[in-house]
């Protein structure tokens, strides 16, 4: 067991400079006036140094409390709690990643905070605000190589595992992506629409609402920038590095063998420019809000050409690009008039692979060693129309493989395939490497079991390739 260690000292102090701005606006906007009448001649700003003292006091306290070390077993424990003793096991066994975060207030400081992830745990128990930056890589390194089945003796210094840079989004690039999406688009287009009805019709609010509504795109565009303003993705020893973020810096790992489904989109407004955006599920995610906890874009935007190779990163030897696709029969056009064209599904020995979409076409890749569960839905309209769809289950992230509006004989075909394809795919695949599985004994046993040749064209059913994004 090794020395319990504290995170930086000036902690407490970027605590307090952090809830500052929120309660000097509480103070003047909910109770200012009654809080000066309780206290006497304080005035405001006497009340808010009480408040600031206050919460600096437990700020101190709270870091005093704070310890990490690592125990017998070579797990990471950290205590904390000033009312209540909390005290958690970081299981080096289960770590996900080591992700590195540093808050616009942070960087000022030159502090950083540590994220361990651990399969079925939440993050928020387990970071350590605020550590310097280089404490924080330092100790990302030790729990990355302990890990890795490495003990470095108590005291050495581990190094950072080397990387190679592959990609780096241009910031242009990404503020024009974000605003050709077509939600941003729309909203673009709704504020001239309403301005022209209101100068038509003589009712001035709708040019007012207009004018107001331009302030949503602005916003969304505006934080979106700068959350990933800087994207650059690094390929290293430990996985998918992503760095990304102007007013809050993040740096985020997705560990090999980790990725169970991806996602290419390309919006409409970005067919000419041959632009895309991946992401994954990624195992071990904790929830909140995408990308706050766990990776889940691992491109924002790039040319098609570009995701491909990175693709060949996350999945080594799969090219959904060449996966031979089964359209939806034309009796889908009632159920999904706008979309129908764009429906197929197709797989091979390692992966299943659908696509949909209209605005914002998709392309769902799921290695079969990944299947968590197959279902089958068929709707009233859908039964009447001989319709059903195929839904192939991941954990919990932005991807979700559905195969839209097949025919019902086709889907229940489907769903038995993919289901054999899994089972065969987790028997056959090296731990933690579904990728990596023989595909020549999968393809034997696919063949065996009449699962490996393409689906027969039938009427109302095509078969074509992705190679056309």
């Amino acid at each position: 067991m090794t020395e319990p260690r504290r995170t930086h000292h000036v902690t407490p102090l970027v605590t307090v400079v952090r809830a500052a701005p929120v309660l000097i606006i509480g103070v003047f906007v909910y109770g200012g006036g009654e809080a000066t009448n309780v206290l006497g001649g304080l005035g405001t700003g006497g009340v808010i140094a009480l408040i600031l003292i206050g919460v600096g006091l437990y700020a101190f306290f709270s870091w005093t409390r704070l310890t990490f070390f690592y125990d017998d077993d070579g797990d990471l424990r950290i205590n904390s709690g000033v009312f209540v003793r909390n005290e958690r096991r970081v299981q080096l066994s289960r770590l996900q990643s080591v992700d590195i975060t540093q808050p616009i207030l942070a960087r000022i400081f030159g502090l950083a905070e540590l994220r361990p992830e651990v399969a079925g745990a939440s993050a928020e128990g387990t970071k350590l605000q605020y550590l310097s930056l280089e404490d924080a890589q330092q100790l990302r390194a030790e729990l990355l190589a302990k890990a890795a089945g490495l003990r470095p003796d108590e005291g050495a210094t581990v190094d950072t595992a080397p990387e190679q840079v592959l990609v780096q989004v241009p910031s242009p690039h990404l503020l024009a992506s974000l605003v050709l999406q077509p939600s941003t688009v729309f909203l673009l287009l709704l504020v001239p629409t309403m301005v022209a009805i209101a100068g038509v019709s003589g009712v001035w609010e709708l040019g007012l609402t207009g004018f107001f509504l331009v302030i949503a795109p602005i916003t969304v565009v505006g934080g979106q920038f700068l959350k990933y303003f800087g994207f650059t993705v690094a390929q290293s020893s430990d996985g998918l590095r992503l760095r990304f973020g102007l007013t809050s810096h993040r740096s985020q790992t997705v560990p090999p063998g980790r990725v169970q489904a991806v996602r290419i989109e390309r919006p409409l407004m970005w067919k000419p420019w041959g632009w895309v955006r991946v992401v994954v599920n990624v195992a071990g995610a904790t929830g909140g809000e995408e990308g706050e906890d766990r990776p889940s874009v691992i491109l924002p935007v790039a040319p098609l050409p570009v995701a491909r190779a990175l693709l060949q990163q996350i999945l080594p030897g799969v090219d959904p690009f060449s996966v031979e696709l089964t359209t939806a029969p034309r009796s889908a056009r009632w159920r999904a008039p706008l979309q129908y064209k764009q429906l197929g599904v197709g797989a091979t020995s390692v992966v299943f692979v659908t696509r949909r979409g209209w605005l914002v076409p998709k392309w769902d890749v799921v290695p079969h060693a990944r299947t968590q569960s197959v279902r089958l839905t068929q709707g009233p309209w859908q039964h009447r129309l001989g319709l059903a769809s195929v839904y192939v289950d991941s954990t919990p992230g932005p991807v979700s493989v559905a195969a839209l509006h097949q025919s019902a004989s086709r889907a229940r075909a489907l769903a038995h395939e993919q289901a054999e394809r899994s089972g065969l795919a987790r028997r056959l695949a090296g731990p933690g490497q579904p990728e990596s599985q023989p595909v020549d004994a999968v393809n034997d046993r696919l063949a065996a079991l009449g699962l490996q040749q393409p689906p027969e064209r039938s009427e109302g059913n095509g078969v074509e390739k992705l190679g056309g994004v």
